[in-house]
């Protein structure tokens, strides 16, 4: 028995960040790039690594760019991260397991450090691989919980819900966080939206990953904790994109929709550092006329364009500036 499972890229379109404070966000799966797991039983349990896993590298200059594109361990501990939230998942739901071992491998094409969930993609194909071979269900609303689990708790990484989401949905979601919701449920209101609604969408990310200079800390967090207005009025504000973006869908307004975009990015950028780098995408998209705001944390941005006239511009213009532009697949 042969599993091979898959989870795509992701972008947040409308409401990125206010996922992780009780808001509402609009997110699509992007299939031009994904991540697969390669599950079959086998005598011992086993994780079989790949060549970004590797300890062996050509030069000083080769490991230094491996690091800065995939950080300091692969994509293993991803994998064991994941199985020991599932192990623990189904001990706590009173799930016995079989003794069935198994070996794993992945393998992926999304690009690492540009904001577009690959290793939140790796742990989904992971779930749905483990889920497979040991036909265990897990409640489509439950299954983004865990793995943001898997990642804050037990790899430190700093995540939000939306990501997950839309990885575990796929095509376009529209989610609400809001506080009652959430207390009540343990999850959000997740509402797939007909991908057929959304307008002319184009992505670009940075590619000359090996000149990326570290991440920008943000204290975001904090100040919304201790109450600062400027944070929690902005962030309401960054939720109301995504409401009002909710609505301008499902009336084909691309104009709003258009605003709306820009709007984002605006507040966000209101508390939160941006890099030179990443300006640099937001402003040289916009100067083509074409609206821009983050996927994520930084590193790739997502926007409305016009006409194929105006997608080209974007191609030349993002270009120059070593960035991709690609029109993203979503099903």
């Amino acid at each position: 028995m042969l599993i091979e499972t898959r989870a795509y890229a992701r972008a947040g379109l409308l409401g990125n960040p206010s996922d992780g404070f009780f808001g509402k966000t609009i997110a699509i799966s992007v299939r031009n790039f994904g991540a697969s797991v390669t599950l079959y039983p086998s005598p011992e349990l086993t994780i079989e690594p790949q060549l970004q896993d590797t300890n062996v590298f050509r030069s000083l200059h080769h490991l230094r760019d491996a690091v800065g594109t995939l950080g300091y361990h692969g994509g293993v501990p991803l994998l064991k991260a994941a199985i020991k939230k599932f192990a623990e998942y189904c001990e706590n739901e009173g799930i016995r397991l079989p003794n069935h071992n198994f070996s794993i491998r992945y393998s992926t094409s999304i690009p690492r450090q540009v904001g577009l969930s690959g290793s939140s993609a790796i742990i989904v194909a992971t779930f749905r691989a483990l889920m497979q071979f040991y036909n265990v269900e897990i409640p489509q609303p439950v299954l983004p919980n865990l793995v943001m689990a898997t990642e804050t708790e037990e790899l430190g990484i700093a995540a939000g819900l939306q990501d997950r989401v839309i990885q575990c949905y796929e095509g376009c979601v529209y989610m609400n966080f809001d506080r009652p919701i959430m207390e009540q449920y343990g999850y959000g209101q997740y509402d797939p939206l007909d991908p057929h609604l959304l307008p002319k969408l184009y992505i670009a990310y940075n590619t000359d990953l090996g000149k990326q200079s570290g991440r920008i800390h943000n204290d975001v967090r904090a100040r919304w904790l201790a109450g600062e207005p400027l944070v929690i009025d902005t962030m309401s504000a960054i939720a109301d994109v995504a409401r009002e973006g909710h609505d301008a869908l499902l009336r084909r307004d691309t104009e709003a929709l258009h605003e709306l975009v820009n709007r984002n990015f605006d507040l966000r950028s209101q508390i939160y550092s941006i890099s030179d780098r990443n300006r640099a995408l937001i402003n040289t998209a916009r100067a083509c006329g074409a609206s821009a705001s983050f996927t994520g944390s930084g590193g790739s941005i997502i926007g409305i364009y016009r006409d194929d006239a105006m997608l080209n511009r974007l191609f030349v213009a993002l270009k120059a500036i070593n960035a991709r532009v690609i029109k993203p697949y979503v099903v």
